[in-house]
């Protein structure tokens, strides 16, 4: 049974990712700030985090970058984290803090659920937003 840690204070990004993740075989668990996430990692030892790039007192961005330094002190297990952005423009940030993955906000059911599978066999995803000369993949590699 999968077990997803949601890192948001926006009461709809909670409604949207529960409606397409949760059901009889997976929880989603919500923290409300960046800070509380190492925390809820060490009791919850989710499956996959997804972190809303914007959070107010600590953003999803410092939050993925102190989880994969607490990952490289073995202080908690190896986790797999998603993204959630704002615009697709902020891929960039997706590569240095080192997430797993990342969707451009509006969110859907649909594209929730295919990055979560990915992520959760072991993929990387990369959300296929297209930015008119190219999509968010292409600025990814380029970056």
């Amino acid at each position: 049974m999968p077990t997803i840690l949601l890192a948001t204070d926006a009461d709809w990004i909670l409604e949207e990712v529960d409606a397409a993740l949760a059901d009889d075989s997976t929880n989603v668990y919500r923290v409300r700030a960046g800070i509380d996430v190492l925390q809820a990692i060490t009791q919850l030892t989710p499956d996959l985090v997804i972190l809303d790039e914007q959070i107010g007192n600590m953003g999803g961005i410092a939050a993925c970058m102190a989880i994969r330094n607490a990952e490289g002190m073995d202080a908690i297990p190896i986790t797999a984290v998603l993204m959630l952005l704002d615009r697709a423009h902020d891929v960039f940030q997706v590569q240095r803090c080192d997430a797993d993955g990342y969707l451009v906000k509006p969110l859907d059911s649909l594209r929730l659920r295919k990055a979560t599978n990915a992520l959760l066999a072991g993929d990387a995803y990369a959300d296929p937003i297209s930015l008119g000369s190219g999509d968010a993949a292409d600025l990814a590699v380029q970056a």
